[in-house]
């Protein structure tokens, strides 16, 4: 389980990326690479990183469920995800 301050810091980055999307692109079209360099750093789309929705666990993380390895097998076993079985694992 990842502690809560590290989630909220990672739902603090998400925002912020939201907020300077716009401007960033702006400023990326008009090439004013000192005006985007003077932008916080957490604005960039690069500094987000990928956690599991249920865990928050930031390893072994699979895009296409959006949770980790962990979680992935427990709701497997369980049947809880259509189209899986298990098998020797």
């Amino acid at each position: 389980m990842a502690k809560e301050s590290m989630k909220a810091r990672e739902v603090k980055r998400r925002k912020m990326v939201e907020h300077y999307a716009e401007k960033r692109a702006a400023l990326k079209a008009e090439g004013d690479y000192e005006a985007l360099q003077k932008l916080p750093k957490n604005s960039s789309k690069v500094r987000l990183h990928n956690r599991c929705n249920l865990s928050g666990r930031p390893k072994g993380f699979m895009r296409q469920f959006g949770i980790s390895r962990i979680n992935f097998r427990e709701m497997a076993l369980r049947g809880q995800i259509p189209g899986v079985k298990k098998a020797s694992w």
